[in-house]
């Protein structure tokens, strides 16, 4: 077990620095820069904001010194809001991602979940008809159109809450209700795909033959080896707490870390972006190599073959 994690462990760290490595060099190939977007900069003064950023290095000197920052834990300053650090922007806007991702995964988890199993047990009769429609609508209509929907019925028509903002739990809940379409769909329809496939598996029916009641087959063996394949799942959805959800955090105008990315990208702002990107890329992956290493406790057989 120890040389599996050993051996992820690795693989994440390569990940991680090969990320870090294209998004640099991709950075600085796009034309312009923070300071040329505006058209007041005096030449002084922005040869000397390039040599405090140290944009008047070689590339590759840049990429090294980067690279050292990083290990350091130093994200660097942005380039375009004098005093404001990467990680300092991360702490105040993360917490805010945060309420919503978590808001969203958790409830699109339950509901998600519950669906799949109530419409694997019905099959062919109305309620699963009702949760496959479900399915293809969360999969299909952008989370935008959902914001918006929301953002109409609940907020401008029925005045229930609050269209935008950021000022207490009312807020959450639209924005919350947004995130988690997608996720209840897609649980709901992979659960109930992978419960009507592991039904019809030697083993179940082996397991009926020796008399086990419904419900302990549904517990012991359809519902462990049909919730496998969603473990992988947890990885993106994760870390998707802590990034941020770009495009309902824009809808709603929640100042979370996706909207932050946005800001940082119309703005050119290099160190933002590229710090804001990392760090992404880091919490992404490490999801991923969470959910690697619970799925080898799952089943073990993983560790064999891996």
């Amino acid at each position: 077990m120890a040389r599996y994690i050993l051996k992820r462990f690795i693989y994440m760290i390569f990940t991680l620095f090969t990320v870090i490595t294209i998004t640099f060099f991709m950075m600085h190939s796009v034309p312009g820069d923070p300071f040329s977007l505006s058209r007041e900069t005096p030449p002084e003064v922005r040869r000397n904001l390039e040599v405090k950023y140290g944009l008047d290095k070689p590339l590759i000197n840049q990429y090294f010194i980067y690279i050292k920052k990083i290990i350091s834990g130093d994200f660097g300053i942005s380039m375009k809001y004098k005093g404001q650090s990467v990680i300092g922007k991360v702490k105040t806007a993360m917490p805010n991602s945060a309420a919503v991702g978590f808001g969203g995964v958790f409830i699109g988890c339950i509901i998600g979940i519950l669906l799949g199993i109530l419409a694997a047990l019905n099959k062919g009769r109305g309620f699963d008809y009702f949760v496959i429609i479900i399915a293809i609508v969360g999969v299909s209509v952008p989370s935008f159109v959902i914001g918006s929907l929301l953002q109409y019925f609940f907020g401008i028509k029925l005045n229930l809450f609050p269209v935008a903002g950021w000022n207490g739990l009312v807020y959450m809940i639209l924005p919350i209700m947004a995130a988690s379409f997608q996720n209840i769909a897609f649980y709901a329809r992979m659960l109930r795909a992978n419960m009507l496939d592991v039904i019809n598996k030697d083993y179940i029916y082996t397991a009926m033959s020796k008399g086990l009641n419904n419900r302990e087959i549904i517990q012991r063996h359809v519902l462990r080896n049909s919730i496998l394949p969603l473990v992988t799942s947890l990885g993106p959805m994760c870390a998707g707490i802590l990034m941020g959800n770009f495009v309902i955090e824009r809808i709603f105008n929640i100042p979370g870390i996706g909207q932050a990315f946005i800001v940082a990208i119309q703005n050119s702002d290099y160190t933002m972006i590229m710090g804001l990107t990392t760090i992404f890329s880091a919490i992404t992956i490490f999801m991923y190599f969470v959910v690697d290493i619970l799925y080898s406790f799952i089943d073990p057989r993983i560790r064999i073959y891996t």
